[in-house]
């Protein structure tokens, strides 16, 4: 049998030898075979194609290949998911929800090349317009994702106009705009104009939202939509805390942080900067604080990264706001005092066992009872204030205060007898209010005006029972880190006190990662704050015990961006009207360089509605 086979083999090859036409047509006949066997798997060559198809159906985007049992033959197809929400449902990939938007159902191509800026204005506008134009093309150019950008025949002309001459962000500017988006043969039309140039750089953003990309062979097709857009924000303040004592957070953190603050309209950067961990702020002025405090001399901010920071937010319409810790949470830096003839600075630093003189490790309590802790403080103030121009606003911390700590210095009891306070917690919250008093007088000393709003935490002292007695309600705002049905910060604002919002039982984004209960996006966005007008606004707060440079990103995104339509658009529909929106929101962040913590299962992203 196997001579048999072999035989005949070999005649095989002869016979190909032979005949070299009986060869083509042999290898025409395999592959005319192998043809045969793949088109009889069903949808093998359609899988491919389906796998990268989108339709709208009903108001929502699902993929091709999950519909079994619906027609589709009169649903517009797209060619990504992203394009394909653009223009399917009312609001497309738009997070914050804008106050009143009409959107188109036709894409088209543009090219960045082709697209330029016509800027109305000042000088001093034009040329943050310009700068804010290079930043929204330049994040276009990112969400490529380094791919070439496919060329197109469309020109793009964006037309801004500005009314106010300056560009001054603080807790009064106006943030609204209008943005139009027309398309005509050859050519796209956008228009702009706002009152502020920072109503200008969220109509850009706002802008950005209305394009999609198409990723093919290494090329990248921007797409856009027309639409007509009426915008202003709900609340004035909308924040983000970031805490610098705890870890040191590098500058390019910060920088990402503010990019993705600024894709979704927040304006507040809450700068923690110092506590009793450390003090990591290289101030010119009294350089021995970061010196003595910060944990090395790689981790400090200098004044140059400083004042970067501030041109950086700027440019994407945040402002920030500094934070320094008193007369609690203030420890190590300030032990200078001794060496340097003045004192006593600080009490019960580094104090163990800590429970005894504070509320968290390590312990630290500046000394209310030597001036030249007012003296010292003066000069932060003014050292920050020429690096931070912005003096509208300025935050002192101002919460838990320890008693434990003051009662154990003589120095202190002295003082109190010699102001005639008794030695008990009216005495002692007495001195308390002393010393944020005498630290706002420091503060207008040194940047020569009393026009600043100083914002404290809430506390025992600012306690609607005690507030009236010690702080003056036209000068100080208090930020509420109170649970969403405390009555404090109602009681508060019928006091006639400004409140900002920071919910510990929804906006504490740190919360549940070291015991408890975390807060999901859900939470966040759930958290409704009242609409008046003592009312400034919230922030959300990552303070940094056991956060730092590698899990900054996904602590913050995406619930951060949840807090911002929160506060922008403060809408009444549930969190699951934002899922989608918001699943393109981090797509988008992830395009620019953040990491994003996932909300959904990749199926239920690509097949909306059905998970």
């Amino acid at each position: 049998m196997k001579i048999a086979l072999i035989k005949k083999s070999k005649n095989c090859i002869k016979i190909v030898k032979k005949n070299p036409w009986f060869t083509l047509v042999l290898g025409i006949m395999l592959l005319l075979l192998i043809v045969v066997i793949l088109s009889s798997q069903p949808g093998i060559t359609e899988d491919f194609d389906d796998r990268t198809s989108f339709i709208c159906w009903e108001e929502k985007c699902l993929a091709k290949i999950s519909l079994d049992s619906v027609n589709t033959v009169n649903a517009p197809t797209f060619h990504s998911v992203e394009s394909c929400r653009l223009t399917c449902g009312k609001h497309g990939n738009l997070l914050p929800l804008p106050t009143i938007a009409n959107l188109g159902k036709k894409l088209v191509q543009i090219d960045l090349s082709n697209m330029k800026l016509l800027a109305g204005g000042s000088p001093e506008v034009k040329a943050y317009l310009r700068s804010i134009f290079e930043i929204f093309r330049q994040n276009l150019k990112t969400e490529c994702g380094g791919n070439a950008i496919s060329p197109s025949n469309m020109s793009v002309y964006v037309v801004i106009n500005v009314h106010d001459k300056e560009v001054k962000l603080d807790r009064h500017t106006n943030e609204s705009y209008k943005l139009a988006v027309t398309q005509e043969p050859g050519r796209v039309y956008v228009t702009i104009y706002a009152e502020t140039a920072f109503g200008a750089r969220h109509a850009l953003e706002t802008l950005s939202q209305l394009t999609s990309r198409v990723n093919y062979d290494n090329s990248c097709s921007i797409y856009i939509i027309s639409a007509n857009i009426e915008d202003k924000p709900v609340f004035k303040h909308r924040g983000i805390l970031i805490d610098t004592s705890r870890h040191f957070i590098p500058v390019r953190d910060l920088e990402r942080t503010l990019g993705a603050m600024a894709a979704n309209k927040l304006n507040v950067l809450h700068w923690h900067a110092t506590d009793s961990h450390s003090f990591p702020l290289l101030l010119s002025k009294i350089p021995l604080l970061a010196r003595l405090g910060a944990y090395s001399g790689n981790e400090t901010y200098t004044e140059s990264d400083i004042k970067h920071l501030v041109e950086y937010a700027k440019l994407r319409g945040i402002r920030i706001l500094m934070e320094i810790d008193s007369p609690a949470h203030a420890s190590n830096g300030w032990q200078f005092g001794n060496k340097a003839a003045m004192g006593n600075l600080v009490l019960c630093r580094n104090h163990h066992p800590w429970e005894e003189a504070c509320m968290q490790p390590p312990c630290g309590q500046l000394n209310p009872a030597n001036p030249n802790v007012y003296n010292v403080l003066g000069l932060i103030y003014k050292n920050l204030q020429e690096l931070i121009p912005t003096d509208d606003m300025f935050h002192m911390g101002g919460d838990e205060v320890a008693y434990s700590c003051w009662e154990g210095s003589s120095e202190v009891k002295d003082y109190m007898l010699t102001k005639g306070y008794a030695l008990n917690d009216s005495g002692f919250k007495a001195l308390w209010a002393e010393f944020h008093n005498r630290a706002l007088k420091a503060w207008d000393n040194a940047i020569g005006h009393s026009n600043t709003k100083i914002i404290l935490w809430t506390s025992d002292l600012t306690d609607p029972n005690n507030i009236g007695t010690y702080l003056d309600k036209d000068r100080f705002i208090i930020e509420a880190w109170t649970s969403q049905t405390d009555p404090v910060p109602h009681r508060l604002l019928k006091m006639g006190y400004e409140v900002i919002y920071a919910s510990v039982d929804a906006w504490y984004l740190d919360h549940g990662f070291n015991g408890g209960q975390s807060h999901s996006w859900k939470d966040v966005y759930d958290n409704r704050i009242p609409r008046v007008p003592k009312v400034l606004g919230g922030e959300a707060a990552l303070w940094s015990e056991i956060v730092d440079s590698n899990n900054l990103d996904t602590r913050l995104w995406p619930r951060a961006a949840a807090l911002a339509e929160r506060l922008w658009s403060n809408p009444n529909s549930p969190p699951e009207d934002a899922t989608y929106r918001l699943m393109e929101t981090r797509n988008r962040l992830i395009r620019r360089g953040v990491q994003v913590s996932e909300i959904l299962p990749e199926w239920c992203y690509l097949n909306e509605g059905r998970c």
